[in-house]
């Protein structure tokens, strides 16, 4: 039969997560490609033992249904961190508990967007993002992403002349480039915003990865009440649980929980519970910090290697903290040659087309150096490093 599908689906781009995933499953082939944390750093005694607890004391609550907007505990929390590490007065009435900070997106874009209002991004952007939002078919403008933040002149015009419904972006170890807004950048870019209708959607998944272990003030510092922030246990504790959330003021949250009661009910309460009793029993600082000191050796490594091994003409980021960072290949190599020789050579890395709305990003990859041991990350740079001698 002719199935009829609607017309949003003809507006979301290809998605090259299928492929990443394949490529990177296939046995023998290093993969950089993938935005997997390091599964050796997942505390699979601790979080045993949280489960162990939870069955024990409180199985046949943590077992049935729950209100919307998640966990009470967990809030609270979440709540109490953003006060201590960053100086937000967050309350638990204004965390509200999702399945991973990618339920965020697509809820954030389901209250706000309606076909063809503008969204603002970063470029290059976070691929998850722009197959979300495309979905509610809005139309994307995008601003260049400079070594320590936005092209201020280029976000300012767009906020003046495209009044867009939000301006998504990742401050902290952005996803793709690695790139950390600077506290200039973060100030300015409130003050661009404030007094307009543009929202600031800050998306900090990576803020607890930086490797120098130091916090740094979110946009929502400058900006609380045109500004969400979502967050993510994904990176910290473990992606398989699925437990983010999105903390923004009462009006949004208000319809963010009728979205996200018709979409799900509510996130997995029995991992909420679990993951409760493992941060309520076990030091989540000293675990973040010994994580973040792991990737931050990655990143060097990987960096090095960039620098010894591959032909002139290439260059790349330099992350503060988080999972990736983009390498600009020499003159003339396409990203998604190396990505097709690469998998024939035994190594995977993302192109950077799926990152640009628009077209873009041919001559760039992203590559990720959290989820590969240092061995892998060695060898998997010098299989990288003669495919791109080759195609140069």
């Amino acid at each position: 039969m002719e199935y009829r599908f609607s017309s949003r689906m003809g507006r979301v781009p290809e998605s090259f997560l299928k492929e990443l995933f394949r490529v990177s499953s296939v046995p023998g082939v290093i993969s950089f490609a993938g935005g997997l944390p390091g599964s050796a750093y997942i505390d699979v005694e601790g979080i045993r033992e949280a489960a162990r607890e939870v069955f024990a004391e409180e199985g046949r609550t943590a077992l049935q249904y729950t209100t919307t907007d998640g966990y009470l505990p967990l809030r609270e929390f979440i709540a109490d961190r953003y006060r201590r590490r960053l100086g937000l007065p967050a309350t638990p009435e204004e965390i509200q508990i999702v399945n991973g900070s990618q339920q965020c997106l697509d809820l954030v874009a389901k209250i706000f967007l309606d076909p063809g209002d503008a969204v603002g991004m970063e470029r290059p952007g976070y691929l998850g993002a722009i197959e979300a939002f495309s979905l509610y078919e809005p139309d994307f403008y995008s601003v260049p992403l400079e070594e320590d933040g936005p092209d201020l002149v280029a976000f300012a015009s767009l906020i003046r002349d495209r009044a867009p419904k939000f301006f998504y972006g990742i401050p902290n170890s952005q996803n793709p480039s690695g790139r950390t807004y600077s506290e200039g950048k973060r100030r300015a870019v409130a003050e661009i915003l404030e007094g307009t209708d543009t929202i600031f959607y800050e998306d900090d998944a990576f803020g607890e990865l930086f490797f120098d272990g130091k916090p740094r003030l979110p946009v929502k510092h400058h900006l609380p009440e045109q500004t969400v922030i979502s967050g993510s246990f994904s990176k910290i504790v473990a992606p398989g649980m699925r437990i983010g959330w999105i903390y923004a003021p009462a009006p949004v949250l208000r319809e963010f929980n009728v979205a996200k009661q018709a979409a799900d009910l509510h996130s997995n309460f029995l991992c909420q519970v679990i993951l409760h009793r493992y941060l309520a029993t076990h030091d989540l600082d000293a675990h973040v910090a010994r994580v973040s000191a792991v990737y931050g050796e990655h990143c060097r490594l990987m960096c090095e290697l960039l620098d010894d091994l591959m032909p002139p003409g290439t260059t790349h980021t330099n992350p503060e903290g988080g999972m990736f960072m983009t390498a600009a290949l020499p003159g003339g190599v396409s990203s998604m040659e190396v990505f097709s020789e690469g998998v024939r050579e035994g190594v995977a890395v993302l192109p950077g087309v799926p990152f640009y709305v628009g077209g873009g990003g041919e001559d760039t990859i992203r590559l990720n150096f959290s989820a590969a041991g240092e061995e892998e990350i060695v060898e998997g740079m010098h299989r990288l490093a003669r495919v791109v001698r080759r195609l140069a």
